[in-house]
């Protein structure tokens, strides 16, 4: 009996589908829309024909919590054949989801199977967001279903911002903040410039309640492009900054300025339990040998790199409040805050001045004028020493002492002072200081290159090489490096490798190298075809299609010089012609020239800013396609 009830069921849903259909099915105009829009928007297989988001607000007394009503209401329409998507959303400990459903346009509820689970990341090893999500399908084009949700916050700070785009097109949003006469509420704008968003400020005459209403039309889906600048940098949004609340004439502050927010921060930091006696050990091992307060500092830091697990825990409070050092050190495992509490007691037990130290990575637009939970996402430890202020981040691996990773470089942080905090920026460095380079020392042996060549690697170059080799199991390593140096291009043959110290955070990087190229001579009658370029650096990087500013991992100047020894009794009838780009992000210079009996070739590609420009793809296009043009042509020699 129990293995019939699934087709009773199924068979219940049908009946009910079919008994409905008639109201539910697309009409003649319903699909003329649906074939409009996806005109506009060939990309895109569902659209969100109304959409409509109402922000409400109550105070819990008791707790002395603000919370947060929020109501959404989707009008989906499918806009191509047949349409198969997921619709979720997250809660945590902090929320919870009253009203997830989906109806049909008759208003009767579609019988789509809820989920309610544990979400789960690679990036996270323990968390408690949850995520309710169904599997929706649009049988035929102009098929439509209303989407409704309700989902409640505890507590106001954890509500932080609006988007007013989507995963899908939208025809027309509207979304209504209903602000109370006893709350205090900032509302920040961004990126609202090329957007017709408009905005309706009423105060209600009974309630005296101030209603906010925006309205949009027309707007584009999101883009998922790798290697963009963060949404907040992108998207048309809010910030909601609740600052206070008076409840029978007694005002509570909540996040009303800067000072605010780090209060909150170091209650937490309050609440934890030192037992700094358990480090004591470790931290006599790693300094007691040491010559220098460096030495002593970079045996702490690195050690925290290579010997503690970066995993992110996200449960509750746990997600702003760091984990004690002595947790993180016997588990060997930590989220930033962890790591950076870590970094921070082991520094003070040798007898640094080490704090803990909030900040926004490069993904996020805001800086600490702007009292929100949403300015950071991230934990370091910043050391005073001898006048100056060194930052610490044991995620960042073989990062050197006194470097600073690309996505924390220029950022505003928040350093722990006691009850008061000190706000500094990041250093940035140039994209020199991620110089790497490559040279080569060639010349034709029969229908062969061969020679010797050699690369460096420094700043985050260097980094970014070390961690992921040093990542590989020992018995892949060689296979790896070689895989690495060739580019895995089965015309060449590595051999004599040598390197530097490929643990070494502190120096420049070196690999040496014997070389052997095939398939890149060709001889025809009196003429020798040379392709001289087996590397064809950045060769890829052409963006047709992209709607985003394209970000470097970092800032980067790359350098390449490839000198071939012109072979006896011939001359250079044809070099590849030169190029260059100068602008203010980027300079790149190709250049082909011949010095006595040899062919300098050079290669320098300096991103000054890691940065490609929406704005200047066009131009950019142009330059990569006749870069690769020159990239396939050959040098000509003919025997004298």
């Amino acid at each position: 009996m129990t293995r019939k009830l699934p087709f009773i069921l199924l068979s219940f849903f049908m009946f009910q589908y079919s008994f409905s259909q008639k109201n539910i099915d697309p009409t003649i105009d319903d699909i003329a829309l649906a074939k409009k829009i996806r005109e506009k928007h060939s990309k895109s297989d569902v659209a969100l024909l109304s959409s409509s988001e109402n922000i409400t607000f109550d105070l819990n007394a008791k707790q002395e919590k603000v919370t947060v009503n929020q109501n959404i209401r989707e009008n989906l329409m499918n806009i191509t054949h047949r349409s198969d998507i997921q619709k979720f959303e997250f809660y945590d400990s902090e929320s919870e989801i009253e009203t997830f459903q989906m109806k049909f346009r008759n208003d009767k509820k579609a019988p789509f199977m809820i989920k309610d689970e544990f979400y789960k990341s690679d990036d996270l090893f323990y968390n408690d967001a949850r995520v309710k999500y169904m599997n929706i399908d649009f049988p035929v084009q102009g098929y439509s279903y209303n989407y409704e949700l309700n989902k409640k916050y505890k507590d106001v700070k954890y509500f932080t911002s609006i988007y007013f785009n989507d995963d899908y097109p939208i025809i027309k949003k509207e979304i209504k903040i209903t602000i109370p006469n006893w709350l205090e509420l900032e509302i920040k704008e961004f990126n609202f410039n090329g957007f017709e968003i408009k905005k309706d400020i009423k105060t209600d005459p009974k309630s005296n309640n101030t209603v906010y209403t925006y309205t949009v039309e027309n707007v584009a889906p999101r883009v998922n492009e790798k290697l963009s600048p963060g949404p907040s940098y992108i998207y048309p949004h809010v910030l909601l900054i609740a600052k206070s609340y008076t409840k029978n004439d007694k005002k509570t502050t909540l996040f009303n300025t800067t000072a605010d927010l780090y209060k909150w921060y170091k209650s937490l930091v309050n609440m934890m339990k030192e037992n700094p006696a358990l480090l004591k050990d470790k931290v006599k091992e790693l300094t007691e040998k040491a010559k220098t307060d460096e030495e002593k500092i970079k045996n702490i830091y690195y050690w925290v790199q290579d010997n503690i697990r970066y995993i992110a825990f996200e449960d509750g409070i746990a997600g702003f409040k760091p984990d004690e050092s002595q947790n993180v050190f016997q588990k060997r495992y930590g989220d930033c805050k962890g790591m950076a509490n870590l970094t921070k007691q082991m520094l003070k037990e040798a007898g640094f001045d080490a704090r803990l130290t909030w900040i926004g990575t490069k993904r996020i637009a805001y800086d600490y004028t702007t009292p929100s939970l949403s300015v950071d996402n991230h934990m370091i430890c910043t050391l005073f020493h001898n006048g100056k202020k060194y930052f610490l981040d044991g995620t960042e691996k073989y990062n050197s002492f006194g470097e600073y990773a690309e996505r924390i470089q220029g950022k505003e942080v928040l350093i722990e002072d006691g009850d008061n905090f000190i706000v500094e920026k990041i250093p940035t460095s140039d994209a020199l200081a991620n110089t790497e380079t490559f040279t080569a020392k060639l010349h034709i042996e029969n229908d062969l290159i061969t020679g010797k060549t050699a690369n460096s690697f420094m700043g985050e170059s260097r980094a970014t090489f070390l961690y992921s080799y040093n990542n590989i199991k020992n018995n892949n390593k060689e296979e790896a490096l070689q895989n690495y140096l060739t580019d895995n291009d089965k015309n060449l043959n590595i051999s004599s490798v040598t390197t530097s110290d490929l643990a070494n955070r502190d120096k420049k990087l070196s690999l040496e190298y014997d070389i052997k190229i095939n398939n890149k001579v060709s001889r025809f009658d009196n003429d020798i075809y040379i392709d001289l370029d087996f590397k064809k650096d950045f060769n890829h990087l052409v963006f047709k299609e992209r709607k985003n500013d394209f970000e470097f991992p970092h800032k980067e100047n790359y350098e390449a010089l490839f000198t071939l020894e012109i072979p006896a009794g011939y001359k250079v009838t044809k070099l590849p012609e030169s190029v260059s780009i100068q602008k203010p992000d980027y300079n790149i210079t190709i250049s082909y020239e011949q010095v006595g009996n040899e062919i300098l070739y050079k290669k320098k590609f300096e991103f000054k800013k890691g940065l490609v420009k929406a704005s200047d793809f066009t131009e950019w296009n142009t330059f990569i396609e006749k870069m690769n043009k020159i990239y396939n042509e050959q040098i000509t020699l003919t025997k004298s």
